[in-house]
């Protein structure tokens, strides 16, 4: 006689016995599926350029329900999927002048944290039922803990796509100010496991009347807790005002051969800036006090080639006030570049720097050379071009600019938590973003902005993104967005702005709230885990 064999999302039978209500039970496997793929589309159009952030926690809820009483394996399946429908599409602009093979890779690598997420999530859930109320937290802390591991493995993690930069247009982002992106994301998801747990209400012993009624309060509770932020008060900068140009010089086209223009790229932020000061003598525009260029502004080093530091010194002569230029320089050895933030005065040259501490894998250094580069030439042709390894640098970017103190932050360091807080804890009164768009599209753009607009709540520091071809503009400590530039034009806007010396509770809790709830869901799933071989005993 043949034994029977349990379907594949079967739960284990003593934890499934513990709980007989049908709220319990997982919904259809087809139904999972189709949820997985609704919660990556639905996750996918609260980011910019869509901005529905209204959506996020209902791409969460779908997640949490899909992989609700599933077996792990399946949980790990309907996670996968949510993370491809979502990260594919998200970062497409990946592949938009180095083909698809990188696009393909980083999509499927981020998408297993979602998968890990999914696992773990019907690994806790047969035991969570047993207390139904303490679902939306449960979704909160794994999902803050999934985010903490995605932004810091492999090599320095890849923090792009967490909930919290969704919520750039959201009530919610003003949380950011109480306990950054980490309790933004916590608000996020437990609003979705709220959505969640009104569509789970246990149906045995309940009239229909109460269950609906139950079910709306949940739901009610899940705009409550949306729109809780409007009351949550905001750092305001009270600090001295100070005017600063942001240049927006453009390249000559898109794509990765800008850099073999880059005369061409210094000679138009040059230009606009010899602009910027002819319409300063003539009242057309207010005197700076300081000059922001982006990066790769001038991947002419002007530290060995004297033609770039003439032409860069020419503009700093003709505004009269210091320009922080974003410039590549060579290294000692061969090999060996750096992407930095220059602090450019008239006659002085260079008076302070910031070396780009997080140079990206796979961008701007190969790790692993020596057995990734023969696959990575295999996979794309553009693998070549990376000859040379950006080397870290190993202090924040703190600079002097005449009446003011920056916070420079370069591309893609904005999306890390430690590297922005460190600016403002040594002393910036300003935060700074130069970046290079040249090689992406505008979705990249927005979402990159989406990050700056989170930071400026978070620690309240008027801040700014300086662009070679566009988002350029300035952001307030509320995060709403002034003087936006075009994408892929020339432009030049100049703002006042305050300069702010305080520190908010996120500043000065750091790391503390994404440790408490990644610690908690480490808890959680060991416990989980426990409790679940212990029913099977």
């Amino acid at each position: 006689m043949t034994a029977a064999v349990a379907p594949p999302d079967a739960p284990p039978t003593p934890v499934a016995e513990a709980d007989p209500a049908p709220a319990g039970k997982p919904v259809p496997y087809w139904a999972g599926l189709l949820l997985s793929a609704v919660a990556g589309v639905a996750l996918l159009l609260s980011f910019p350029s869509y901005s529905l952030w209204w959506l996020a926690p209902i791409g969460v809820a779908a997640s949490a329900l899909a992989v609700h009483r599933r077996r792990p394996r399946t949980g790990a399946l309907f996670g996968f999927i949510t993370g491809v429908v979502f990260f594919a599409p998200l970062l497409s602009w990946t592949s938009t002048h180095v083909g698809p093979w990188p696009w393909v890779l980083l999509v499927g690598l981020q998408a297993a944290y979602f998968a890990l997420q999914g696992l773990a999530l019907a690994v806790v859930s047969p035991v969570v039922d047993r207390w139904r109320w303490s679902r939306p937290l449960v979704v909160g802390v794994l999902w803050v803990g999934q985010e903490a591991l995605r932004g810091r493995t492999p090599f320095g993690g890849f923090p792009w796509g967490r909930l919290a930069f969704s919520q750039a247009d959201a009530p919610t982002l003003r949380l950011a100010v109480l306990g950054g992106a980490p309790l933004v994301t916590f608000a996020v998801a437990v609003t979705g496991g709220l959505l969640l747990l009104a569509l789970t209400r246990p149906a045995v012993s309940a009239k229909p009347m109460r269950r609906w009624v139950g079910a709306a309060t949940l739901a009610l509770g899940a705009v409550a807790l949306t729109v809780i932020g409007y009351a949550v008060p905001l750092s305001t900068p009270s600090g001295p005002t100070v005017t600063v140009a942001i240049v927006q010089g453009n390249v000559p086209r898109m794509g990765l051969d800008f850099n073999a223009q880059r005369r061409a790229v210094l000679d138009n932020h040059v230009t606009a800036t010899e602009e910027l000061a002819a319409d300063v003598a003539s009242g057309k525009q207010p005197k700076p006090d300081l000059v922001i260029w982006p990066e790769n502004s001038s991947d002419i080093d002007p530290l060995r080639n004297a033609d770039a530091a003439d032409a860069i010194d020419r503009a700093a002569r003709a505004i009269g006030v210091p320009i922080l230029v974003g410039a590549v320089l060579i290294g000692q050895q061969e090999g060996q570049v750096y992407n930095v933030g220059l602090v450019w005065e008239s006659g002085q040259g260079v008076t302070a720097r910031y070396t780009k501490q997080h140079p990206v894998p796979f961008a701007e250094y190969m790790p692993l050379r020596k057995w990734i580069e023969p696959i990575a030439k295999i996979v794309t042709d553009k693998a070549g071009l990376l000859r040379s390894d950006f080397q870290p640098g190993d202090a924040s970017g703190v600079l002097k600019m005449g009446p003011a103190t920056v916070g420079d932050v370069i591309c893609f360091e904005i999306a890390y938590d430690g590297l922005v807080r460190d600016t403002v804890t040594d002393g910036a009164g300003l935060l700074v973003v130069q970046t290079n768009n040249a090689t992406f599209n505008v979705d990249e753009a927005r979402q990159q902005l989406a990050m700056v607009r989170l930071r400026a709540v978070e620690h309240g520091r008027e801040s700014l993104m300086s662009s070679t071809v566009g988002i350029s503009g300035f952001v307030d400590a509320s995060g709403r967005v002034h003087q936006a530039s075009g994408f892929f034009t020339r432009d030049v806007e100049v703002r006042q702005l305050h300069e702010g010396s305080g520190t908010t509770p996120a500043t000065r809790l750091a790391y503390w709230p994404e440790l408490v709830l990644s610690l908690a869901a480490v808890a959680l799933l060991a416990g989980a885990v426990v409790l679940r071989r212990r029913s099977r005993g």
